[in-house]
């Protein structure tokens, strides 16, 4: 096996690596991170500039509107633009990683003409309706209720945790329309809900960032058409296990590839300062070099399935499981390794090693939810045992 790139792939490389060259300078540093209204507009003018490049979309299938990549490919845009410090998706990443691949599988020919032209092109933002304030892990245990009342669906209920509901024009919405007396994930739908309805309350969430990044949704009596259903009636739980296949199995690719960048310049740190004196903080790095590179192997696998199937597969849940807690190690070594230049904000100026311009302690406070957002710890091994090993469902 000719394991070298092609030429073709290494020409797609360096072509991207000229646009990048080329288009960075004048995009600048983003927003504040609390002033989202700034940040909705950064976000969506880079993702005009992808499209108009022909990059947008790289790794949804061409029938989607997206760039038709092959696999290698999809890794070598993630890489050069981690490389380049290129940024991310950042409002739109729902409505790029979790959204659009859904309507994409699931959706009807109008839904797709309707919605992805416009996430490709930065035109709309979506966030994601899915998590209650009673029923987070617990997904299946969801209430907000939708009525069918002629073409329209009357929505009642709460979502929390609502990533950018602030500036977002569309929500996958999922909803109880089955019977009452049947709770679980038989009677649930997977709903569009235009976020300029009549009856939407959003009440922003501070986080310990001070950042309003989350909210909690109020639906009140908001009508959504029937057509802003994906797929049928109470099928929604499945086409909610394509979006979290998505979700889980390629959307923690670009924070994988930052962590392994991060790894390296902590790893460099330690070398030149001689922190590895202290032989168990060499092997906590020499365990985390070897995880993240087995990471970026699964990574390839998954992508390689997306490609064959149209969706990653329960092994996204391995990646999210593995990945999140060895993030939090990461942030942790990090923290630890830069004591109090972890809180500057470029941590490492002093030592000529810069890890950016924010300081660590914000990536720090970021690893600490990994493992919560996506699905838990607990709910990804729970996952991995009864889908991956067989193992018996507990009563």
């Amino acid at each position: 096996m000719d394991l070298r790139y092609t030429a073709a792939e290494q020409a797609f490389r360096d072509e991207l690596r000229r646009w990048l060259t080329s288009v960075l300078p004048d995009v600048g540093p983003p927003p504040p991170h609390d002033d989202w209204p700034a940040r909705r507009a950064y976000d969506l003018r880079w993702q005009r500039l992808l499209f108009d490049a022909g990059y947008a979309g790289v790794d949804w299938p061409a029938e989607g509107g997206g760039r038709g990549a092959s696999p290698v490919e999809q890794l070598i845009f993630k890489e050069e633009c981690e490389r380049a410090g290129a940024p991310y998706v950042g409002v739109g990443f729902v409505g790029l990683l979790h959204a659009g691949p859904t309507i994409i599988a699931e959706g009807t020919a109008a839904q797709k003409e309707r919605y992805l032209r416009a996430i490709l092109r930065g035109d709309e933002v979506w966030c994601q309706g899915f998590s209650e304030p009673d029923a987070g892990s617990d997904l299946a245990s969801l209430r907000t209720r939708a009525v069918r009342d002629g073409d329209d669906y009357v929505v009642t209920g709460s979502k929390i945790w609502t990533s950018h509901a602030e500036v977002a024009d569309f929500c996958e919405l999922l909803v109880r329309t089955g019977d009452e007396d049947r709770p679980g994930n038989r009677g649930i739908s997977w709903l569009i809900m235009p976020m300029d309805s009549p009856g939407i309350e959003i009440q922003p969430l501070r986080t310990i960032e001070g950042t309003t990044e989350f909210a909690q949704l109020f639906l009140n009596d908001v009508r959504i058409p029937v057509v802003n259903r994906v797929g049928e009636e109470n099928d929604g739980w499945r086409v909610t296990m394509v979006t979290l296949s998505f979700e889980r199995g390629t959307a923690f690719v670009g924070e994988l590839l930052e962590a392994m960048r991060l790894l390296g310049e902590l790893d460099d740190l330690g070398r030149r300062l001689d922190l590895f004196r202290d032989r168990s903080l060499a092997h906590r790095v020499g365990h985390l070099l070897a995880a993240f590179d087995a990471l970026w192997a699964l990574t390839k696998r998954n992508v390689s399935q997306a490609a064959q199937t149209g969706v990653p597969g329960i092994g996204g849940s391995v990646f999210k499981l593995s990945f999140s807690e060895h993030a939090q190690a990461l942030g942790d070594l990090a923290m630890e390794m830069l004591d109090r230049a972890a809180l500057c904000a470029d941590p490492l100026e002093r030592h000529g090693t810069p890890l950016g311009n924010a300081p660590q302690v914000h990536n720090w406070f970021k690893s600490i939810n990994l493992t919560i957002a996506a699905g838990t710890s607990q709910v990804q091994r729970n996952i991995v045992a009864e889908r991956i090993l067989g193992l018996p469902r507990t009563r």
